[in-house]
């Protein structure tokens, strides 16, 4: 059968006389079973086009066409009933008080109203009468009679002479930036590829004594460890966590868990000291404590349960948040990187992620923390024995703690403050990438996007508060280069700066002055080359690169207000908001639980944690609507319909699905759905 496109490649013959098809017509869905040209000589005999035949074949066209119409058109139904459902019965978000979101309105109010502008002129055809006026110079002239013309004119000239070079000079700008993070990233995916083919990972310098079929009843050689369970009304998740962490195999004589409740919910209080009192009665060295006052959040915490009397007789601590279980074997892979080793502070295992495939969210989360994992952090610790502590996971010499200061409020987050005042100390860490703890991840974009303000607002503050520290210290001038340049101000300013800035803002902006250009490299081909580099750690993440490119811009927004309120000390950046969980248990609990098997170690809730659990009425949720991502969705929108009238291709495909992805974060659409 012939091609469609080679057909209508013929129309210098329809114009001299036609060239007859014969069209067979095999079924009522007008499928085309065979095409067959007739020659020119039998054209010039018969010396008339059949119109009818050529009638057939633009039907059929036209059904094609009207089909591919009919697929975008319910797509777009669909996705308008779940906007709307969403719109009548969401809850907007708290923003419309916030700077950046009257920034955002302002700049959506002024894109509109020059898309509509443009528009007027476009079809006036007053861009034809003007000259070229990249080359503007005060004296040029434009031949427009009426008003608008004029208008048009003045606003042509303001735009090539006082507006463009400033964005141009703040896009250059943003593309070094952005030249400079790139860099640093495959600088970074190199030497985790050379880890990989040198196969290099920590070693312990000597055992404690033990084997790895000794009886861990027997205590003898094995330190004193400290096992905390910070947590906060996080009913969904404390038996887990309490179970995994009794279970471990360490002689019970030699460690003693605590758990450390700041839940300000009765029930939850109780729930929690009941199952403490349960794993007590079955032999575990388990306490419970409780805060009246609860300052300095997990921080105070933790500095509280280190203040009792009997942490002196403990020389490691290990620290589990709530939702994390650790395997049996943990302490005996980790512990043991200490022994003759008085430099080492702190030993780091990597999360693994129990609901990472539950939902898209979960799974653009888990190509970000895999990368972050298996590159940033086995990078770092192999050639600079130093990263930021993940808060949780991690075991830590308490001689280390108590030299760098111990746990303090001041900030949001306490790992990471802890780890770099250790770092200065002199003190190094190991990071351990084969030793995994199962965890769970934020399963809607609410929890995740609260999760970030503090992941973002945190450094912010730490680094203001440490940079006088990190100047004075005594450590090499090529660590504090390190700290400063590339793990504060690289990595946890400059990256969510351009990202907001560059593809958020200069880009729009440049399709309502396409006197300042945005190269298509910058727009397309370094973040996909990027996106690439981020999914290596994740393989089978591959089908998810443009929504993981599309869904990093989309947060850029959280991040960069996060930023900016650490930066200069808003009050948003105080904020210290609990992780939504939803207490999904880990793979080999579910094995368990469908085989009807069950750990020696581990004995069922007693039946009235069961009633009652069953009893308590869960608060009603409801899907969220972000206005300053609405708002940017309407703004890059609005510039895509822009980029047609300049024929910018690629801006207006990236313009396109960005504005969607943002459309659908801020109608709340991603992740965990509420009915």
């Amino acid at each position: 059968m012939g091609a469609w496109s080679d057909w209508f490649a013929r129309d210098n013959n329809i114009r001299c006389g036609g060239t007859p098809v014969v069209v067979k017509m095999e079924n009522p869905n007008w499928s085309i079973s065979e095409i067959s040209d007739i020659s020119e000589d039998d054209a010039r005999r018969k010396g008339k086009k059949n119109a009818k035949q050529i009638t057939w074949v633009l039907l059929l066209r036209a059904h094609r066409a009207a089909g591919c119409l009919a697929s975008l058109a319910s797509g777009s139904v669909g996705l308008i009933s779940s906007a709307r459902r969403r719109v009548s019965s969401g809850r907007a978000d708290s923003s419309r008080h916030h700077r950046l979101y009257t920034f955002i309105k302002f700049s959506l109010f002024l894109s509109i109203t020059l898309l509509c502008f443009e528009l007027y002129a476009y079809f006036k055809q007053y861009h034809l009468s003007i000259p070229d006026y990249t080359m503007a110079i005060p004296s040029f002239r434009v031949n427009v009679n009426d008003l608008f013309g004029s208008i048009y004119t003045g606003w042509m000239r303001i735009r090539a002479e006082y507006i463009a070079p400033p964005l141009q000079l703040l896009s250059d700008v943003c593309v070094v930036l952005f030249l400079i993070q790139s860099a640093d990233r495959l600088i970074l995916c190199l030497g985790c590829f050379w880890i990989k083919l040198r196969r290099v990972k920590p070693v312990p310098k000597a055992g404690f004594g033990f084997k790895e079929d000794s009886d861990p009843e027997a205590g003898e050689h094995f330190p004193m460890v400290l096992v905390q369970i910070p947590m906060c009304n996080e009913r969904e998740v404390y038996q887990q966590s309490i179970a995994a962490v009794c279970n471990l195999d360490w002689p019970r004589s030699n460690f003693l868990v605590q758990v450390l409740d700041d839940s300000d919910d009765p029930l939850t209080q109780k729930l929690i000291k009941a199952e403490v009192d349960k794993w007590h009665d079955n032999g575990a060295r388990i306490v419970y404590r409780h805060r009246e006052i609860r300052e300095g959040f997990k921080a105070g915490n933790l500095k509280s349960a280190m203040g009792c009397s009997y942490v002196k007789d403990y020389e490691f601590v290990a620290i589990f948040d709530a939702d994390f279980q650790p395997t049996p074997d943990f302490l005996k892979r980790t512990v043991p990187h200490f022994k003759d080793n008085e430099e080492l502070g702190l030993v780091q295992a990597r999360w693994a992620f129990v609901n990472k495939d539950e939902n898209l969210l979960t799974r653009l989360q888990n190509i970000n923390l895999c990368f972050h994992f298996e590159v940033e952090q086995q990078v770092n610790g192999i050639f600079i024995n130093f990263f930021g502590f993940n808060g949780t996971a991690g075991v830590w010499r308490i001689k280390a703690l108590e030299e760098s200061g111990g746990w303090m409020e001041r900030t949001t987050v306490e790992d990471m403050d802890i780890a770099v005042r250790a770092h200065l100390n002199g003190w190094k860490f190991i990071y351990l990438n084969d030793v995994e703890c199962q965890c769970e991840l934020p399963e809607s974009y609410e929890a995740y996007r609260k999760q970030q303000h503090r992941w973002h607002s945190g450094p912010m503050q730490l680094f203001r508060l440490c940079l006088p520290d990190i100047i004075k210290s005594k450590i090499a001038f090529w660590k504090k280069t390190n700290l400063i340049f590339l793990f504060f101000l690289l990595r946890k300013l400059i990256l969510p700066f351009y990202s907001f800035t560059l593809f958020c803002i200069i880009l729009p902006m440049t399709m309502f002055v396409p006197e300042a250009e945005l190269p298509a490299w910058v727009v397309c081909y370094v973040p996909a080359t990027m996106s690439v580099l981020n999914i290596l750690p994740a393989p089978r993440s591959f089908p998810f690169m443009i929504p993981y490119l599309l869904f990093e811009n989309t947060m850029s927004v959280t991040k960069f207000h996060a930023m900016v309120s650490g930066l200069f000390q808003l009050p948003s950046s105080f904020e210290w908001v609990v992780t939504k969980k939803s207490g999904r248990s880990s793979d080999g609990d579910l094995v368990n639980l469908l085989n009807g098997k069950k750990d020696d170690k581990v004995s069922d809730a007693p039946e009235k944690e069961e009633v009652v659990s069953k009893k308590i009425k869960k608060k009603k949720k409801h899907n969220r609507m972000y206005r300053k991502e609405l708002m940017l969705a309407f703004l890059l929108l609005t510039a895509a319909l822009r980029s047609l009238l300049s024929a910018q291709g690629i801006h207006f495909y990236f313009l396109l699905f960005q504005g969607v992805s943002f459309l659908l974060v801020g109608l709340d659409l991603i992740g965990e759905q509420v009915d």
